[in-house]
């Protein structure tokens, strides 16, 4: 397995944003995980994600990642990505 951070990105208070990677393996089975990182709250969810994808080419995937921001404080967060099979 192969994980890490493709990209951090801002959403402001009741926002929701679309980000796209591209170039991805169309053979890999990729998960997709949104992790707040700014402000620290221990409390109720801070952002909502949705994952689309598209075949971009015959062996590539494009990923869209929508991201909602489900407070009222601006929120800074983590696109992190595991390859499950390699």
């Amino acid at each position: 397995m192969i994980i890490g951070r493709q990209f951090t990105g801002t959403v402001s208070p009741g926002q929701t944003r679309t980000w796209f990677t591209h170039s991805w393996n169309a053979n890999h089975t990729v998960s997709w995980q949104v992790v707040p990182t700014a402000p620290a709250v221990d409390g109720n969810a801070q952002v909502e994600w949705r994952v689309r994808s598209t075949r971009q080419a015959p062996g590539l995937i494009k990923w869209f990642i929508e991201v909602r921001n489900v407070t009222n404080v601006t929120v800074t967060f983590d696109a992190r990505y595991a390859i499950l099979n390699t």
